[in-house]
């Protein structure tokens, strides 16, 4: 399980560079860029062959960023996952993201052996300010305790309601 001071880390970087965005605008990496920039965050897409995507520039690599960013959310398969987190670490970026569905142990072993820290295999939109089924699902998982233990906001909102009944019995 991902540690919750990885995950915070990762969410407190203000501007945050999203590969695995799709020129058609449906796909999972667009939805994440549209509501991470909702919440405030400065989001750069990336992708080799679209010069826009959901009408904002989009960029080839992470090298071409028109600024230095510390965080990159990674959208694509396991395998080119792992050239993207070497493309990270080249690019100086510290934090990576990779979304259900792009984690590998060979991609979380890289990330570790370059000095990254990496969140895996968790919905960053279960974290970024969640709305809508992303904020069920992460009460679901709080309730059936899968979620790392400092981010049990409903669990320690119970725990310190008893411990407050308690004292006052």
């Amino acid at each position: 399980m991902t540690s919750a001071t990885s995950i915070e880390a990762f969410l407190d970087n203000p501007s945050i560079a999203v590969i695995g965005v799709s020129r058609s605008g449906k796909g999972f990496g667009n939805a994440a860029c549209r509501s991470l920039r909702r919440h405030g965050y400065r989001v750069y897409p990336v992708n080799w062959s679209a010069p826009t995507v959901d009408g904002i520039h989009c960029y080839s690599r992470l090298s071409e960023l028109p600024e230095r960013v510390n965080a990159v959310l990674v959208v694509v398969p396991p395998p080119p996952a792992v050239d993207v987190i070497r493309d990270a670490a080249a690019a100086g970026i510290r934090h990576v993201w990779l979304q259900q569905g792009a984690e590998s142990p060979e991609a979380v072993k890289l990330g570790a052996d370059l000095g990254l820290d990496v969140v895996a295999g968790e919905c960053i939109l279960m974290f970024a300010h969640p709305t809508g089924i992303h904020r069920a699902h992460r009460w679901l998982r709080e309730v059936t305790q899968r979620l790392p233990a400092e981010l049990r906001t409903y669990s320690s909102l119970r725990r310190d309601s008893r411990a407050t009944q308690g004292a006052q019995n």
